[in-house]
Order: structure tokens, then C-alpha cells, then sequence
């Protein structure tokens, strides 16, 4: 598999972590053709760049469905169809853009604390496909860290206390840090607290991440207090300048991203200024390490 992998033609993006992947039209990739080579990219770099694609809906979920089933948040609310998500986007439907205090815009918002996508869902994912459609002339990054090198760079008796705690994460925890209006709406009160292992071990490559979120607000054997200190200072560690990769998007960028080895988050920009990002979450499955994760 790593030999397939070195058959792509690779550049770093960040001194710890993640690769652009050229020479890629990601409508050709198949179980057979190239997917095999990417995930082992995958698996080793965790953050995945691939440049000029373009692709429509149908194209983005059949690439996504490669790494596993589409996750679907509709908690059967909906008609339980997985779809292209156009969540990350200030666009209105008259062609305008959404006021500074809507609430949509406000969870957008919630988006530039570093987060995990869906740790609060019965199961959580393994990875992101994110596609530009539209970019605003100025601002608008996603920054990326690898919890891979976080856990690596922390001291010996902090892995070992990690790798027998637990964290609860909810939905509506992150968005209350930002609107407490904004975590009452049902998006983000419908699915129950989770509880998961603070560290994933990749059963790919046996390395080790944290695996945490701006969800989490408990953490095993301490009150919530203590907890929430406890994520933060965590969280802080292994987010600092030295350790960010800042993607400045262009159309048709296409980023792919190990959920179980990053944290990210967006950045502002001028909210007068339309910005769509679109994006299918894949869940994780046994496979990937889930039922290590389970306490």
C-alpha cells in the first residue's frame, strides 16, 4: 500500500503533517484506481490537498464514499438521505448574504473555535471531504493542527494519563460559547451527550492522537469545572502558531482531513463578502479504531 502511495506525487504542507496531491482529477478515483494510494496518504499525513477539481454533488459524494458511509445528521427528521452539506456558507437563497447577527452566520462562527466534526454523534466521523465553491476576496482560512504530533510532543505521564481518560462532548456545548440563543435551536439540542477515549490509536499506523473537540465539556475522574480547564489548556497545547496549517481557499480546492487526528477551524472575513464551502462527513467504522474508542 505504501508503495501505491509513493506512485502519487506529493508536496508538504505543514512541517508535521499534511500533503498536496497532484496530478489527481478526483472524478477518475475508484476503489481499484488510486483511492488504495490516497488512503495510504491518508492514513500517514491526515490532511489532503487536492487542487483545481470542480466537483458537483453527485461527484464529491461518490469520492466520499470511498472512505465509508456519508454521514447523515437528519436523526431520521429528515428523509434519511446522505447529501452534499452547504452548511459552511453565508449565501442566502435570494443571492444575498446573511446578516452579521443571524443566526446562521453565528454558527459559522461557533466553526473558528478548534473542533472535531461530530463527536457528539452516536458515531462520529472518520473523515471530511471539503470543497470551495465561492471564496470572498480576503480572510476566510481554515486552520488545521495534527493531534498526532500534539500527543507526540507531550510529556510521557501526560500520554499515559490520556490514554485512560475519557471525554463527553455535546453539540449545543460549543454553540452556547458563542450564543446561548444559538444552542437552543434544535440543530444542536437533537442528538444526546457522547462519551469517547482521549486518544484514537490509528489501526493503520499504531500512532496515537488526542482525540478532542470544542464539543467536549467533561472529562473522566474530574468535576466539570476542573474538566473544562482541563480540555482548554489541552486544547491550547497543541494549538500553537508553530503547529497551524492555514489553508487559503481558491475554487475547486478540495481538502480531505482525518477527523481522528486533526483539530480545525475557520477564521472571519468580511461577512458582506459571500463564502460557500461545501463538505460530506464520512463515518467511522471498526475498521478505523471505533469500538477502541468506546469506554
Amino acid at each position: 500500500m505504501s508503495r501505491t502511495a509513493d506512485r502519487l506525487k506529493t508536496t508538504p504542507l505543514h512541517p508535521e503533517f499534511g500533503v498536496e496531491v497532484h496530478d489527481v482529477d478526483l472524478r477518475d478515483v475508484t476503489a481499484d484506481r488510486m483511492y488504495p494510494a490516497i488512503r495510504a496518504l491518508f492514513e500517514r499525513h491526515s490532511l489532503l490537498l487536492f487542487a483545481e477539481q470542480h466537483l458537483d454533488d453527485r461527484e464529491h459524494l461518490a469520492f466520499g464514499r470511498l472512505f465509508g458511509p456519508i454521514e447523515d445528521r437528519s436523526n431520521t427528521r429528515m428523509d434519511g438521505k446522505p447529501r452534499i452539506s452547504y452548511g459552511v456558507s453565508n449565501e442566502t437563497e435570494d443571492g444575498g448574504v446573511c446578516d452579521e447577527d443571524d443566526l446562521r452566520l453565528l454558527g459559522l462562527k461557533a466553526n473558528m473555535l478548534w473542533h472535531t466534526d461530530s463527536t457528539f454523534l452516536p458515531t462520529p466521523a472518520l473523515a471530511n471531504v471539503l470543497q470551495a465553491r465561492v471564496v470572498p476576496l480576503k480572510g476566510g482560512a481554515t486552520e488545521f493542527v495534527s493531534t498526532r504530533a500534539g500527543f507526540r510532543a507531550l510529556e510521557p505521564a501526560m500520554q499515559q494519563r490520556l490514554r485512560g481518560m475519557t471525554f463527553r462532548h455535546r453539540y449545543s456545548h460549543s454553540r452556547a460559547r458563542i450564543d446561548p440563543d444559538l444552542a437552543k435551536l434544535d440543530l444542536f439540542t437533537m442528538w444526546p451527550d457522547t462519551e469517547w477515549r482521549a486518544v484514537w490509536r490509528n489501526p493503520a499506523t499504531g500512532a496515537e492522537a488526542v482525540y478532542v473537540a470544542s464539543h467536549a465539556f467533561a472529562a473522566s475522574d474530574m468535576d466539570e469545572d476542573e474538566g473544562q480547564t482541563f480540555i482548554d489548556d489541552l486544547i491550547e497545547r497543541m494549538t500553537g502558531p508553530s503547529h497551524v496549517y492555514a489553508h487559503h481557499w481558491r475554487p475547486g480546492n478540495v481538502l480531505v482531513w482525518d477527523e481522528r487526528a486533526t483539530l480545525h477551524r475557520g477564521t472571519s472575513w468580511p461577512y458582506d463578502q459571500a463564502r460557500t464551502l461545501v463538505s460530506c462527513c464520512i463515518s467511522a467504522g471498526e475498521g478505523d479504531g471505533l469500538s477502541t474508542m468506546r469506554p
